[in-house]
């Protein structure tokens, strides 16, 4: 599925190719994030504008609402939602997680809403308080349902300030799981296929792709074993997931490079919630990740902070103060996008004071476009073994 194109000679980042039922995926890629089967504000239409290669869609959430039989029977995610490229979903292992970090993480009766057992994981919804109960064959036969091109194995992401006992145990319970995600993903493959021959009357199910997360927290020796163990099983690709990745920086530098050397070069590596910052991004390709998401961009951009080519700023302006009400200038006057290319800062700047969404739906098309040109241009660098040149210009 995944074939590299060229390597930077001073750096470990480098360009690929990964194919899917859905079409190519070009990397470095940055994924806009949809949560509910939607970047929010956006259509398709948008996403096809913006050239989006592939966007992310949640398990977790996609499950309560609607839930994965509707899915199915709506023809799977790309039709329910009219995205005829690929789309990568997460296991539901993160949210959950999320979940139980609440402080507010208990019913009316004093009941936590997650409950981690080594079998799996139950919780109850935050919708409505309805009870379920994720394990690594239901969170893959979930995904299935949906029918994503990558899917992930399901894993417990452990906090960073959790004790080393706990993030041990956390590690090895993410590394059974690994097993038994790639058992049932096998399962349910050979199924479909057996499935298609059987009726011969309708076409193949698209190919789904299964990665496996390492785990470890911040601690060296467990990051290091992780790694190890996960890149030794038959997985399509290699993510690298927890608290840190993403949010702490400097420690996402430090796990990365501990991990480097056990990754399997021949597969796809992939950065977990990562894209903050431009500057993020540039810190993971030099360590030879191809594939990050977060839902950052499109998050500010509906609180009115968009980015931009700004060094001093570290990139980002808020077009709600004041001092835009009359600029005639574009959000960013090297940017090609269709808000720049059509709109001022004054605009949306009273678009956002005025509390319209098209401020929020303009802004968001701008920061998609940013972070996805900004990968295009990795590539283009990348491929002239002008990487470190473009992050000079950048940081």
């Amino acid at each position: 599925m995944f074939t590299i194109t060229h390597k930077d000679k001073h750096s470990r980042a480098r360009t690929g190719i990964i194919k899917t039922d859905h079409g190519k995926i070009e990397t470095p890629i940055f994924m806009p994030v949809g949560t509910q089967a939607t970047v929010k504000t956006l259509d398709s239409s948008d996403l096809n504008d913006l050239k989006a290669q592939i966007i992310l869609g949640n398990t977790y959430h996609l499950h309560l609402r609607p839930g994965e039989d509707l899915i199915k029977k709506a023809g799977g995610l790309h039709k329910f939602m009219n995205w005829d490229k690929p789309i990568l979903t997460d296991s539901g292992g993160f949210q959950v997680f999320s979940l139980g970090l609440q402080k507010d993480n208990r019913n009316k009766n004093g009941e936590k809403f997650v409950k981690i057992d080594d079998d799996g994981v139950t919780f109850k919804s935050h919708l409505d308080g309805s009870l379920h109960r994720f394990t690594p064959e239901e969170a893959i036969k979930i995904q299935h349902k949906i029918g994503a091109d990558i899917i992930m194995a399901f894993d417990e992401c452990t906090p960073d300030d959790a004790e080393e006992k706990y993030i041990k145990q956390a590690m090895d319970r993410t590394h059974r799981w690994a097993v038994r995600s790639l058992s049932a993903h096998q399962h349910l493959s050979t199924k479909a296929l057996g499935d298609h021959k059987k009726t011969k009357t309708q076409n193949p199910k698209p190919k789904n792709y299964l990665f496996g997360i390492i785990q470890g927290s911040n601690n060296k020796q467990l990051r290091e074993e992780s790694a190890q163990f996960i890149a030794s099983l038959d997985f399509d690709g290699i993510a690298v997931g927890g608290e840190s990745v993403g949010y702490n920086m400097e420690a996402t530098k430090n796990i990365l490079d501990w991990v480097y050397p056990y990754l399997p070069e021949n597969k796809p590596h992939y950065a977990m919630g990562l894209g903050q910052n431009p500057s993020d991004l540039f810190t993971v390709v030099e360590r030879g990740i191809d594939m990050f998401d977060c839902v950052a961009p499109t998050r500010q951009a509906r609180h009115g902070l968009v980015y931009i080519f700004d060094k001093k700023n570290k990139h980002k302006l808020d077009i709600k103060k004041s001092k835009y009400k009359n600029d005639k200038n574009p959000l960013d006057t090297t940017c090609t996008c269709s808000t720049c290319q059509n709109y001022t800062r004054a605009y949306i700047h009273h678009l956002f004071n005025t509390q319209e969404i098209t401020g929020m739906r303009l802004a968001t098309i701008h920061n998609l476009h940013f972070f996805l040109d900004l990968t295009h241009q990795m590539r283009e660098a990348i491929k002239q073994d002008k990487f470190l040149q473009l992050k000079k210009k950048w940081m």
